[in-house]
């Protein structure tokens, strides 16, 4: 298979929205997507865009994405990428994509001069933790995640 990884351009909206529902299907939340495709594509196109977006195609099929934005790290003192979603789509996996555009994430990373990659990874999928694994990733298992969203955010900015 010749596998081609590129950067996603704001036309490809309603790709990287296909992929962002099937990765909410998979992880058992479909009905907790609100992006739209018109938001995707704006986002993208501002002159500051949120995010960056890999696609990685077969002959002109998209078979998986990689969305990331900028982080930054005060203890190095340098920039990170952090990687939201890397999904590919099941017929596909164990082929190599996955790992491809991890690989180039990497590179990515290092050419920017940025000191690390970082992401979550949900506790029960256990072949992705698998596969990071295999990458060379370890775990952050003194570190939790912790968010503030919905009306809870909303009650936190009027304090």
């Amino acid at each position: 298979m010749t596998l081609t990884i590129r950067f996603a351009t704001s036309s490809d909206a309603e790709t990287i929205l296909r992929f962002i529902r099937a990765l909410a299907e998979f992880e058992r939340e479909p009905e907790a997507v609100q992006a739209t495709p018109a938001g995707l594509r704006a986002q993208m196109e501002d002159r500051n865009p949120p995010f960056e977006c890999l696609i990685a195609e077969h002959e002109g099929e998209a078979l998986g994405f990689a969305l990331f934005f900028r982080t930054y790290s005060t203890w190095s003192g340098c920039p990170g990428l952090y990687l939201e979603d890397l999904f590919v789509l099941e017929q596909y996996r164990g082929c190599g994509i996955g790992k491809a555009m991890l690989q180039r994430l990497a590179q990515i990373t290092t050419e920017r001069g940025w000191a690390r990659m970082e992401w979550s990874v949900l506790d029960w999928n256990t072949s992705a933790q698998d596969f990071y694994r295999a990458q060379g990733a370890r775990p952050m298992d003194d570190w939790t995640m912790w968010r503030l969203t919905g009306e809870a955010l909303v009650k936190a900015a009027r304090h």
